[in-house]
């Protein structure tokens, strides 16, 4: 498997170019939010999303300002739910740092939040991406959306797998899906061809969610996410569903019983990951992303051999392989 590292290197230089294209959005004349901007700034993540809109765009046709403006538009999005999503799970870090509302509170990274979504729109504005701001306007109403559902759910604990793969692709695929059109957009007006490249997206999307989830149940601190955390926010995912839907209604009960629990020890998370463990729920799920990353790979097939088509194909086993 590739590193990201290796993903970048056909659009390596755009990458560099976009950071400091980035940062230039992120200004302030009020000196405490240039402060909060500055914070942001220096958070960057591995800025998947990005390098996602700049090898799609890539993949079919001459990188341009145009791309420039929707890589810019996804992370501010990106960004601006990462902010919101902190304050309504009242998470206290981000990244291995302290979150915004624990740095100041959750007033000012709920403003900060819609300051980035208001900067997005304005770019898309000023360079008349109306096309886009279509694109990730409709992203933004499916994430919400999802989020919604996704509580509803979590409070009746009743999620079935419909459910969840109803909820992950409003709530991740949705994104993906805008950073391959975007990028797509920013190159080309062939609507066959941004459709095609949405489509990629949300099976990647998909297919990156699982693994996510996946990651719950081996994750131990040091690959970036710690084990049991869904369990311990009565979050059922998809190897859960299913170890679920292989057991008798008594075990179930017992299961869902622990789930309901306001706090739960290790003993108990424990209790939970053997279960799933012990009725295959992780093999499904990786059967289930296995399908959806096949499926990014056969429209990627569509495409003649490149340097940028294989960054693609090695981004999907990238996302699929992680470890974090």
């Amino acid at each position: 498997m590739s590193s990201l590292t290796d993903i970048k290197k056909p659009v390596a230089a755009e990458m560099r170019e976009f950071e400091a294209y980035f940062s230039r959005t992120l200004q302030s004349d009020i000196p405490f939010f240039h402060l909060i901007l500055n914070n942001v700034i220096r958070r960057k993540g591995k800025q998947m999303r990005p390098l996602l809109v700049f090898l799609t765009a890539k993949l079919n046709g001459p990188v341009s300002e145009t791309t420039f403006v929707a890589a810019t538009l996804i992370e501010l999005l990106h960004t601006a739910t990462l902010v919101h999503d902190d304050v309504v799970d009242d998470a206290s870090e981000r990244r291995g740092l302290p979150s915004i509302n624990v740095l100041y509170n959750s007033k000012i990274a709920v403003l900060l939040g819609d300051y980035l979504l208001a900067q997005g729109l304005l770019i898309s504005v000023e360079k008349q991406r109306f096309n886009m701001l279509g694109i990730v306007s409709d992203a933004v109403k499916e994430i919400v959306k999802g989020e919604l559902v996704q509580l509803q759910k979590t409070r009746k604990l009743d999620i079935k797998e419909e459910d969840y793969f109803r909820i992950i692709r409003m709530k991740t695929a949705a994104l993906i899906s805008a950073c391959t059109a975007c990028g797509a957009s920013s190159v080309t007006e062939d609507k066959e061809t941004i459709a095609r490249m949405k489509e990629f997206g949300e099976y990647l999307g998909v297919a990156f969610q699982i693994k996510d989830d996946l990651l719950d149940y081996v994750g131990d601190g040091l690959t970036g996410k710690r084990e049991g955390n869904d369990i311990k926010e009565k979050k059922i995912t998809l190897p859960l569903i299913h170890a679920l839907r292989q057991t008798n209604p008594l075990k179930r009960r017992l299961i869902i019983r622990i789930l309901r629990r306001k706090t739960k020890g290790r003993k108990e998370i424990s209790e939970v990951i053997a279960f799933v463990k012990e009725h295959h729920g992780l093999e499904y799920a990786e059967t289930k992303m296995k399908e959806y990353s096949d499926r990014a790979m056969v429209i990627l097939e569509t495409y003649p051999d490149s340097e940028t088509k294989s960054a693609l194909i090695e981004f999907v086993i990238f996302s699929t392989l992680r470890k974090k």
